[in-house]
């Protein structure tokens, strides 16, 4: 009896000291990026220096250079590229649009080419519009009522969505899928409004496809803004008589080579165990990427930079990978998974951060239940940082390639109300990003890489 007491002593204590070093750990960590961090740094350059970085394109070539050189300035085990082919896509010159009431009364609106679209005929297209809120009203029109006329898709984000991210994923079909859906009923074009919760000029650009259908028969699909899909709609109302005229001078040219950025600090204990941190290195052409995904490549970064300078000796190998291609493609995620799995290797960990660089609320996971459970017994350690967000859910993109059955996939999940105002738009930029929100976000990735080496994965 006197032996089990002391062992439940032992275990208590050791316990407790334990925790008490967590907290150390932790606030070490915080304190580090938010007084002598260098994410807002990184951010500076990849933004103001190089800039936008659409696959293929020379501004995410400089991107590769430029993060390889500063990880290889960090003193890591190894630092390397991985290449990639991945889509190039140009949007050529700015595109040009107009509403027409009557012959020579027009009214400019803002749009942009989503991306993959094809171009209008060198003149442009004008057309009658036909305004639907899904694939459903676009059936039941049918081919009699879209022929020779230009798809309008009008569903907004449902703005009593607390979670931004579902209001998202509720619409974005008609934008990825609305030139396949309106081709079969021989629209000549298709116009999307922007995902954005608020009301303003700036068409959001973003992915979309043409499945199967051959290049010929592909038709142009373009974004317009939140405040003219508002006025397009209104006027449709009073008037279906109307005309929407635009021309946009896109072009998808020939597979080029690209690289995924990687950098190691190899495990003392389990060298053969990777946890990844990561962000996606390619952006939209329409602004810089500050937020998608800057702010999540130099989160990235910095959570092996923190590793090293707050002397934490890792037991497992630690990567950070900036992946290329996540936005029209996935081709890097993809090929990272691929090059994984050719290796045998061990992937016990992946965090993605693509979300923005505003306040860290959590983390959501795609992990088994008693993962889950050690990961809600560390919630005390994040409550004095105001994370207290821990959910089942998605991850990343770029890491949801590396999911099996025994690992650990995590998204970091900041405040997102604001997010979708500069989701692919040129409001995307540098002066968006505040340094304490980026700063405090690096640190939240490096303390829950840190709890997840030290205790395992279950």
């Amino acid at each position: 009896m006197i032996k089990s007491f002391t062992t439940l002593l032992c275990l208590l204590i050791f316990t407790s000291i334990n925790a008490q070093t967590d907290e150390v750990v932790l606030k070490n960590i915080y304190s580090t990026s938010l007084t002598n961090g260098n994410s807002y740094n990184w951010l500076n350059h990849l933004s103001n220096q190089i800039g936008s970085r659409l696959s293929g394109s020379l501004g995410a070539e400089r991107a590769v250079a430029y993060t390889k050189e500063e990880l290889e300035k960090l003193g890591l085990d190894k630092v390397w590229l991985q290449p990639v082919m991945v889509p190039r896509w140009v949007r050529g010159a700015k595109e040009y649009a107009y509403i027409e009431t009557v012959p020579g009364k027009t009214n400019t609106v803002n749009i942009c080419a989503l991306g993959g679209s094809v171009a209008t005929p060198a003149l442009g297209i004008k057309a009658h519009v036909v305004e639907v809120k899904n694939f459903e009203e676009l059936a039941t029109l049918g081919k009699a009522n879209i022929e020779g006329k230009i798809v309008f898709y009008n569903r907004p984000m449902q703005a009593d969505l607390i979670q931004t991210f579902e209001a998202y994923g509720g619409c974005v079909n008609q934008r990825y899928k609305g030139a396949v859906e309106a081709s079969k009923y021989g629209a000549v074009g298709v116009i999307v409004r922007s995902m954005n919760l608020r009301l303003d000029d700036l068409p959001h650009t973003g992915s979309m496809t043409y499945d199967d259908i051959p290049v010929e028969k592909r038709i142009p699909a373009a974004a317009i803004s939140t405040n003219d899909a508002e006025v397009l709609s209104t006027m449709l109302q009073l008037n279906n008589d109307i005309k929407l005229y635009f021309k946009q001078n896109c072009k998808q040219l020939a597979d080029v080579q690209s690289y995924n950025v990687i950098g190691e600090i190899t495990g003392s204990e389990f060298p053969n165990q990777y946890m990844v941190v990561g962000g996606h290195l390619d952006s939209w052409d329409l602004g810089d990427g500050s937020h998608d995904d800057g702010a999540g490549v130099v989160q990235s970064m910095e959570v092996l930079r923190l590793i090293k300078e707050t002397g934490i000796k890792p037991k497992r190998s630690i990567r950070v990978v900036l992946f290329m291609n996540e936005e029209n493609g996935l081709r890097g995620g993809n090929k990272y998974a691929e090059e994984a799995k050719k290796n045998n290797e061990n992937h016990v960990f992946a965090l993605e951060s693509d979300a923005g660089g505003f306040t860290p609320r959590g983390f959501s996971f795609d992990c088994s239940d008693a993962n889950y459970n050690q990961v809600l017994s560390w919630k005390s350690l994040f409550k004095p940082y105001l994370i207290d967000y821990f959910e089942k859910g998605g991850s990343g993109a770029d890491v949801g390639p590396l999911k099996t059955k025994t690992n650990v996939l995590a998204g970091l999940r900041p405040d997102s109300q604001r997010y979708f105002d500069h989701h692919h738009a040129s409001n995307d930029t540098f002066d968006a990003v505040n340094k304490r929100e980026l700063e405090l976000g690096a640190a939240t990735m490096t303390s829950l890489v840190y709890l997840f080496d030290k205790y395992g994965v279950k």
